[in-house]
């Protein structure tokens, strides 16, 4: 054990934060809510949708092929994984993202590498406002983890959108319809993985992959912590 975890196990001890308990296995998460994270293990390998069973396509992927050739999501948006990233991306509780990054790192992943990562952007104006974006900060451990590039400057937001949370599937893509470009003095690898926080829709992924395959990568792959359900009235 590294001085630095054998020294805070007594000086500042992991306490969970959903309930308070003793942490458990190094984060700030007791074994007990640890136990309760939702794993998306049996979901579309295509899109990352929540199923039943597994299967290479769900029908909204065979009806509508998504823009992008594979997805891996490790977790469902559902409790208690939902309450951490609502403190961490909009209660700016930073512990909270420590633990939903420690939690992404420990997940094997199912897909072949990519040559290059790249976190959906903030415009700029919102990250001024939030101080940080919430993907890209969780994807740093993962990436050198795995020894993939994970880079901010190459997608970028043209314009400020409204918050994909108060649309549905339709206004979802409407609000990030040509939102996205590519820098253009930036050379491209074949393979490249986006990565999100959570992946509702898809809409702004899909976005961000119509960009990279327009400009020449021959496979896009999407990447998020967390793949939120289809609802049941749909």
């Amino acid at each position: 054990m590294k001085p630095f975890r054998y020294l805070q196990r007594f000086v500042l001890p992991w306490r969970c934060l959903l309930c308070g308990a003793a942490g458990s296995d190094g984060v700030d998460l007791c074994a007990d809510c640890a136990a309760e994270l939702p794993r998306n293990r049996s979901c579309c390998a295509r899109c990352a949708l929540p199923l039943a069973a597994p299967a290479a396509m769900c029908g909204e992927c065979l009806r509508r092929a998504p823009p992008w050739d594979a997805a891996w999501a490790p977790f469902r948006y559902g409790w208690p994984l939902d309450r951490l990233e609502s403190r961490y991306k909009f209660g700016a509780d930073l512990a909270a993202g420590r633990v939903l990054s420690t939690l992404w790192r420990r997940e094997p992943c199912p897909i072949d590498l990519p040559q290059l990562l790249l976190a959906v952007p903030l415009h700029r104006s919102r990250l001024r406002q939030r101080g940080y974006n919430q993907a890209l900060e969780l994807g740093r451990p993962l990436a050198r983890e795995l020894g993939v590039p994970l880079r901010h400057d190459v997608l970028q937001r043209l314009h400020r959108t409204d918050a994909q949370t108060e649309l549905d599937a339709v206004g979802r893509r409407r609000n990030v319809r040509g939102a996205f470009a590519l820098h253009s003095d930036i050379a491209l690898p074949a393979h490249v993985a986006i990565l999100d926080d959570v992946m509702t829709t898809g809409a702004t992924v899909a976005e961000c992959a119509r960009v990279l395959k327009r400009a020449g990568v021959q496979r896009v792959d999407v990447w998020a912590l967390a793949r939120a359900p289809k609802p049941r009235n749909e």
